[in-house]
């Protein structure tokens, strides 16, 4: 595999205890970089796998729906680490209602976790970024700033925020050399998506022209991708869509045997 120069980087992890944080924290220690990884829930497995790559790993507890929170864990990794040098946005939450069933407490929980969380953190980390001359951030999204889906308003709204935001921060941090970028999931296996159903799951997988859901080890690669500096010195501000090809989103108006026998020549 390609070097991407991140040994001895510095790396904060949001919802890394799980699902595609998860996978990408294993592969920043697998590159050789020190990672805080942060989450709700414990994560000592997850930490002892970090640990065995012979890198520095270490664990904080947060809830980034409360700005609090954020503050507290953006100044305890750079504690533990000495400095953030990478800081990875992915932290998620989907508590999806009807538009006519919209809680207060729903929407605050999911614009808070989803987006405000991000606003927080990379105000801080920027903080520390100039300070030390550079840095690199990357945002998970969805293509769900791309797709509407039923009953998911708050969800939606909250990760088309992301992209707008994840602009005006890349605009800002450049002058100081700090490289913000985007990668865009489709619909991964993760805990935030098992909850879907056989039934919602077939279909689904009918939309996706692989016809197959990800793994979040398929995203890892990209995510180094962008967060390197060695590979990626003059991309920022980019969205890179990782999905099977669900944003494509093709109208139903052929079977997968039409699909197979149109590009053979037959």
């Amino acid at each position: 595999m390609m070097d991407a120069g991140l040994r001895g980087k510095s790396a904060l992890v949001t919802g890394g205890g799980t699902g595609i944080g998860r996978a990408i924290a294993l592969a920043l220690a697998d590159a050789g970089a020190n990672v805080a990884l942060a989450s709700n829930q414990p994560a000592e497995e997850t930490i002892r796998k970090l640990k065995s790559h012979g890198v520095r790993a270490s664990f904080i507890s947060a809830d980034v729906s409360i700005e609090a929170d954020v503050q507290r864990m953006v100044d305890k990794a750079a504690s533990q680490l000495g400095s953030i040098d990478l800081y990875v946005n992915n932290a998620a939450i989907a508590d999806h209602q009807p538009v006519t069933r919209i809680s207060a407490d729903a929407w605050h929980r999911t614009l808070n976790t989803n987006l405000s969380a991000c606003v927080f953190a990379c105000r801080e980390i920027c903080k520390l970024m100039i300070a030390q001359g550079g840095g690199s951030i990357l945002i998970i999204g969805s293509t769900a700033q791309y797709n509407q889906a039923y009953g998911e308003a708050s969800y939606h709204i909250a990760k088309a925020g992301l992209r707008t935001y994840k602009n005006t921060l890349a605009l800002e941090m450049a002058p100081h050399g700090i490289r913000v970028n985007m990668l865009v999931p489709g619909h991964f296996l993760t805990p935030l998506t098992e909850g879907i159903g056989d039934e919602s799951a077939s279909i689904l997988r009918g939309e996706i022209p692989l016809r197959r859901f990800g793994g979040p080890q398929e995203l890892t690669a990209t995510a180094l991708l962008l967060l390197s500096d060695r590979l990626s010195p003059y991309t920022t501000g980019a969205e890179f869509v990782v999905d099977g090809g669900l944003s494509l989103r093709p109208l139903p108006l052929v079977t997968d045997e039409q699909i197979l026998l149109m590009n053979r020549g037959e």
